[in-house]
């Protein structure tokens, strides 16, 4: 299997543009190239390190998958990293310009460019084809149908991505947060849980619903302190 067949198998079954290295396509055929092993492991610990909210390994890890994807001077393999960096943001509500993106998106393929959009929130309709099944459905899904396709989105990270995508274009439901918060809660990721925990916080507070403000913020609390009683 080639490198970019092995990435597009990876696209399709990660559904967040997860990189497509991995090392089971490659089993049956030659050995899979170091630079390879290497940029999937360092970007996989980096993600996991972002998610838990662990900066200095995150950027440590970043740099070495982009270290690794340099040797193979492939642009369009440094875009797609990029890209994978800022899904995990979004899924952690943090909207900021994907500049590392875009300053390689003349590099990337069409279905990088339809994700980044995407993640923005300004998706063209004729790119909702280019983007992953899961995120697809969510894309074309009307307001009252999007909690279910969000729901039904078995990748947790994948998941979150979506409901991030709903909250930036204003298609979130009380329904999306409490998927939201469940998913990062269910897989222990501190900086989206917080993150997420904090906008049910304010529209508690927003709706008057003390009671729920009041346990939201205790739960706010505890994932702050790492589990510290007072």
């Amino acid at each position: 299997m080639t490198i970019a067949a092995a990435w597009a198998k990876g696209l399709a079954r990660w559904s967040v543009l997860c990189l497509g290295w991995t090392l089971a396509a490659c089993a049956s055929g030659p050995p899979t190239p170091e630079w390879q092993m290497n940029a999937h492991g360092a970007a996989q610990k980096a993600q996991d390190a972002y998610l838990a909210g662990d900066t200095r390994v995150e950027q440590l890890e970043w740099n070495r998958a982009r270290e690794a994807l340099s040797r193979t001077g492939r642009l369009d393999l440094l875009a797609r990293l990029e890209l994978l960096r800022c899904a995990g943001r979004v899924a952690s509500l943090v909207f900021a310009p994907c500049v590392e993106f875009e300053a390689l998106r003349q590099d990337a393929a069409a279905p990088e460019k339809a994700y980044a959009d995407y993640l923005t929130g300004q998706l063209a309709p004729l790119e909702v084809a280019q983007l992953p099944a899961a995120q697809r459905s969510v894309a074309q899904a009307g307001q009252t149908d999007a909690g279910a396709q969000l729901a039904s989105i078995q990748n947790p990270l994948s998941r979150l991505v979506a409901a991030g995508v709903l909250l930036k274009t204003g298609r979130a439901t009380p329904a999306t947060l409490s998927v939201a918060v469940e998913t990062a809660s269910a897989q222990g990721w501190r900086r989206p849980l917080l993150a997420w925990l904090m906008v049910q916080a304010k529209r508690a507070q927003a709706a008057g619903d003390t009671v729920a403000a009041v346990s939201l913020q205790r739960r706010i609390a505890i994932v702050e302190r790492g589990g510290k009683l007072d």
